[in-house]
């Protein structure tokens, strides 16, 4: 049954924008666990590397399909530039997510947001009231997630910084993937080339890795009874790239971005319903704080 121009219309674009917004959240939030889990077991750079190679091959399939080769120009430029950005994020964010605690690592990320933010201010935009209020509740998130232990506990700063690193490199590829394509089909030839830049980077990597004496497969060399997750994280981050891109075209890009910004949720629920996690309050109160600074940059 069909939508008509009138308010039902509008009702059902909103409806549609929340529906995939909240698919975002949940395919991002697992797929963030999932990686992070597979980082305990395995190397992080090899968990990056093969399961963006496994969502390359699958958006290839999706560009010979749909024809994206014929959206091919300058702007995929933008693309190779997030392809080289992003292995550097999400081998950061792996390692944090590996050292946890996840309820906190997750919510920091979603810190990614500030880099949009920085382009408009470059670009001549002034952040707003509600803006300036995310940034300031979102930097003492920040410090309040670190817990009291953050002086002179090493693993916990390096935690800290691996996800602040992270956010960076997330945001970076947010805002060249939106600059790479004005189409769907150009989305995917955006994402193609994305995975492959990053698959090539990432495969140079661990490369050099390797050659320096760092085993590239977890203890026992055994990889198959992994290639199941690794498929799966790396597909639902495309399919939340996805799902993102037809939220923000059927509604205001404001409640996409504040919808798709709860995975964090996600991935703290799947820690704390998996393993079990137990967070100090003072952690969890800055996990929440950074959530909340965040939904408050993405509305401002």
């Amino acid at each position: 049954m069909g939508c008509t121009r009138s308010f039902t219309e509008l009702y059902c674009e909103a409806a549609v924008t929340a529906f995939f917004a909240l698919t975002t959240s949940l395919l991002w939030g697992l797929a963030d666990f999932g990686g992070g889990l597979l980082t305990r077991r395995a190397p992080a750079l090899t968990v990056v590397v093969a399961s963006q190679a496994i969502a390359a091959a699958v958006l290839g399939v999706l560009v010979v399909a749909t024809g994206g080769w014929s959206e091919a120009g300058p702007r995929l430029w933008f693309a190779v530039a997030a392809g080289l950005a992003g292995p550097v994020a999400l081998l950061s964010f792996y390692k944090a997510l590996a050292l946890g605690p996840m309820g906190v690592v997750s919510p920091l990320a979603t810190l990614s947001v500030a880099v949009p933010v920085g382009v408009g201010l470059v670009l001549g935009e002034r952040p707003g009231t509600v803006q300036v209020a995310g940034i300031a509740v979102a930097v003492t998130g920040v410090v309040l997630a670190g817990g009291p232990q953050l002086r002179g506990a090493p693993v916990q700063r390096r935690t800290i910084l691996l996800t602040l690193v992270a956010a960076l490199g997330f945001g970076t590829v947010f805002a060249l993937i939106a600059e790479a394509s004005t189409t769907v089909t150009g989305l995917f030839l955006s994402l193609f080339v994305q995975r492959v830049t990053s698959v090539a980077a990432g495969g140079a990597a661990l490369y050099a890795s390797v050659r320096r004496g760092t085993p590239a497969l977890p203890e026992g060399g055994r990889v198959r009874s992994s290639l199941p997750a690794l498929g799966f994280v790396g597909l639902a981050d495309v399919a939340a790239n996805g799902t993102y891109a037809v939220a923000a075209q059927h509604g205001p890009v404001t409640v996409a971005a504040v919808l798709a910004s709860l995975y964090p949720v996600v991935t703290a629920l799947a820690a704390r319903g998996f393993l079990s996690e137990r967070l100090r309050a003072v952690q969890a109160a800055g996990a929440g704080l950074a959530l909340v600074g965040t939904l408050l940059l993405a509305t401002g």
